[in-house]
């Protein structure tokens, strides 16, 4: 069944699940919202959302270099308890994020960090491509915030999809690891250096 992007957006909205998790519960439930939010219940995708104002005093460095040796990435992954920074799936999380740096170069963790002159400036263009077309402004205006969204998925390395996944975001790998291990888990930061660049 298909679902609309509205209705994932509402049940994301109102349970803080990831974008996938929202629509594959919808999907499952046949388009009931209250089905949808008890299935996400059952799979711990609410548990994450939950969890996610937690303080993170724990985690790793990461460090990856690509088998060229051109291009390397060093994240602080965070997280609340140095039990969970030494098992092998947050190891392997960690691993994920930093290919996932060194393939598609993000210059920020989330939308929350763009600067606001960017975004500005951003729109700014969006809104001239948009001036002679003949369009009503609520069109250009919707037009504008999905131009911004693929801005945000390019650019922003939470809403990126992960580049050796099924169209899972980086954020939907974090919740499912936080769901399965009831800790809160944060990108703290990350550098990625590459020759000539």
């Amino acid at each position: 069944m298909d679902v609309s992007i509205e209705k994932i957006k509402d049940l994301r909205a109102s349970t803080g699940a990831g974008m996938l998790d929202c629509k594959n519960a919808l999907q499952e439930a046949d388009g009931d919202i209250d089905k949808a939010i008890e299935i996400l219940r059952k799979k711990g995708a609410i548990k994450a959302a939950k969890k996610a104002g937690r303080v993170t005093t724990e985690g790793i460095v990461y460090s990856y270099i690509h088998h060229n040796e051109k291009v390397g990435v060093l994240l602080l992954l965070g997280c609340e308890t140095d039990f969970v920074a030494r098992t092998e799936e947050f190891h392997d999380l960690a691993k994920k994020i930093t290919l996932q740096i060194a393939s598609m170069n993000p210059k920020w963790i989330s939308k929350e960090d763009v600067p606001e002159e960017v975004i500005n400036k951003e729109k700014e263009i969006y809104f001239e491509e948009m001036k002679n077309s003949n369009k009503p402004q609520n069109v250009i205006d919707k037009i504008v915030e999905n131009k911004l969204e693929k801005f945000y998925s390019e650019n922003c390395l939470l809403e990126q999809e992960y580049v050796f996944g099924n169209g899972e975001k980086i954020k939907d790998l974090i919740s499912a690891m936080i769901a399965k291990v009831g800790e809160n888990i944060t990108v703290d930061k990350f550098t990625r250096y590459a020759i000539g660049e």
